[in-house]
C-alpha cells in the first residue's frame, strides 16, 4: 500500500519519495537527492529532482485549481493528455519534445525529460538572445504534428477516436473565455491595461462591431473546428531552446482544434518579444524577430507544398484546386489567431512578462497599442495573409501606426 494510490496535492516533501517509487530504476544515489520547485506557470506543480549520480528528471504535476485563481477549477486528467500527446508528438517530430518516462493517473502526475540545459524561450528573448535554427525547428515541428495528424492524413476512424481521447472541455472553456471573448467586452471585468489606454482600448476593441463580429466566428470556429490535434498553448513559455536545439512542451492544452491556432500562438508570441527588444532599443534584435517570422511562415508553407501529395491519403483531398484551398484556410486563421492572442496578452487577465516586464509607463502604452493594431490587421483583413513577408510587415506597420 502506497501513499500515492490516492491523489492528493503533492508538495516538495513528497516529491523525492514519489520519485523513488515511480523510477526506482534509475539508479538513485537517495542520500544525495534533492528536489525543487520550479514552476511559474498559471497551471501546475513542477519539480525537478537529481542526485549526485547524474540522475535528474521533471516531476510535472496537475492541481484541482489554476494557481492564479481557487475559484477557476480544472480537471487533473490534463496532465494524462499533455502525456500522451509528448508520446505522439514524439513519433512526428522525433527529438523535438521532452521524453516521457511515466505518467500516473491517480496522482495525475508523469516524469519526463530534465531540459535543464536548455533556456525557456521567453526569458531568453526577453534578454534579446538570437537562435537561428528556431524558424526552421518550429516550422517543421508544426507541419509534421499539425498536418499529420488532419483528416488530410490520417485514417478517418483513428483521427475520430484521438478527437475523442484529447477531448478537454475545462481547457477548451478557458481558452474560448480569456483568448475569444473576455479582452472585447471584459464581461468579468478582469482585463487591465495602462491608464493612458483607456479610451484607446475602449474604441478599438470593446466599440468595434466589426472587429468583435469577427472574433465570434472565430469562436465558433475553434469550438467546432477538429482540423488536427493542437498543442493548444504553443508560445515562447512552453518552448525550451538552446543554439542547436529547440524542445516543445506544456501540451496540456491539446485538442482537436485548428492549425492556424498553433501556428498564429508562435507568431504572436514573436511580436511580444519584439516590443521587448524595442524598449531595449536593440534593433540587431528586432530585426531577427521580423526575419524569423518570415522563414516560420515561409518555411512551413514550403514544407506543405513539397510534401502535401507524398503524405495525403484522402481521395478527395488531392481534388485539383483542394491543396491550394486547405493552405488558404490554415493561413488565414493563423494570422485570425494571432490577433486574438496579441489582443488577450495584452488586455486579458492572463499577461506575458515580455509586457508585463516593461517599467516605463509610456513605453508600455505604446506597446499595447502595437499589440492591439497588429492583432486587428491580422483579424480583419485575414485573408490577405499569404506569406512570411505579408506578416512581418503588419509588425512595421503596427509600429508605425502606434506612435
Amino acid at each position: 500500500m502506497s501513499k500515492f494510490d490516492k491523489y492528493f496535492l503533492m508538495n516538495i516533501d513528497d516529491i523525492i519519495e514519489y520519485t523513488l517509487e515511480k523510477l526506482p530504476n534509475m539508479n538513485w544515489d537517495k542520500e544525495s537527492m534533492k528536489a525543487v520547485e520550479i514552476g511559474d506557470g498559471n497551471l501546475n506543480y513542477v519539480f525537478k529532482v537529481w542526485d549526485n549520480n547524474g540522475n535528474s528528471v521533471i516531476i510535472k504535476h496537475a492541481g484541482e485549481a489554476l494557481r492564479i485563481s481557487d475559484q477557476m477549477k480544472v480537471s487533473t486528467d490534463r496532465n494524462r493528455i499533455e502525456s500522451e500527446i509528448l508520446l505522439i508528438e514524439e513519433t512526428y517530430a522525433k527529438g523535438m519534445v521532452p521524453h516521457i518516462y511515466f505518467y500516473d493517473t491517480v496522482m495525475s502526475a508523469c516524469g519526463m525529460e530534465d531540459l535543464s540545459d536548455h533556456k525557456l524561450m521567453r526569458y531568453a528573448l526577453m534578454e534579446q538572445e538570437i537562435f537561428p535554427k528556431f524558424a526552421k525547428d518550429i516550422a517543421e515541428f508544426m507541419f509534421n504534428t499539425l498536418l499529420k495528424t488532419s483528416d488530410v492524413v490520417m485514417e478517418h476512424k483513428a483521427k475520430k477516436e484521438l478527437v475523442k481521447k484529447f477531448i478537454s472541455p475545462e481547457l477548451c472553456e478557458i481558452t474560448e473565455n480569456l483568448v475569444l471573448m473576455e479582452p472585447y467586452n471584459d464581461i468579468n471585468k478582469q482585463n487591465s491595461f495602462t491608464k493612458q489606454n483607456e479610451e484607446f482600448v475602449k474604441r478599438e476593441l470593446y466599440e468595434d462591431e466589426e472587429l468583435i463580429l469577427e472574433v465570434a466566428k472565430l469562436k465558433f470556429e475553434f469550438m467546432t473546428k477538429a482540423q488536427a490535434l493542437i498543442h493548444g498553448d504553443l508560445h515562447t513559455g512552453s518552448i525550451f531552446v538552446k543554439q542547436d536545439s529547440t524542445k516543445v512542451f506544456d501540451p496540456e492544452f491539446a485538442f482537436y482544434g485548428p492549425m492556424g491556432y498553433d501556428i498564429g500562438n508562435v507568431i504572436a508570441n514573436l511580436i511580444f518579444a519584439y516590443g521587448k527588444g524595442l524598449e531595449k532599443e536593440n534593433n540587431e534584435f528586432c530585426d531577427w524577430i521580423l526575419k524569423t517570422i518570415t522563414e516560420i511562415i515561409d518555411i512551413f508553407i514550403n514544407e506543405y507544398n513539397e510534401n502535401f501529395e507524398k503524405i495525403a491519403t484522402e481521395p478527395m483531398a488531392k481534388v485539383k484546386g483542394f491543396k491550394e484551398y486547405y493552405l488558404d484556410d490554415i493561413l488565414k486563421d493563423t494570422a485570425s489567431y494571432a490577433g486574438t492572442e496579441l489582443h488577450r496578452r495584452t488586455v486579458g487577465m492572463a499577461k506575458v512578462k515580455d509586457l508585463t516586464s516593461i517599467e516605463n509607463e509610456d513605453t508600455r502604452a505604446f506597446t499595447e497599442r502595437l499589440n492591439i493594431l497588429c492583432g486587428k490587421d491580422y483579424i480583419l483583413n485575414s485573408s490577405n495573409f499569404k506569406n512570411g513577408v505579408a506578416f512581418a510587415k503588419a509588425v512595421l506597420k503596427a509600429r508605425a501606426d502606434a506612435e
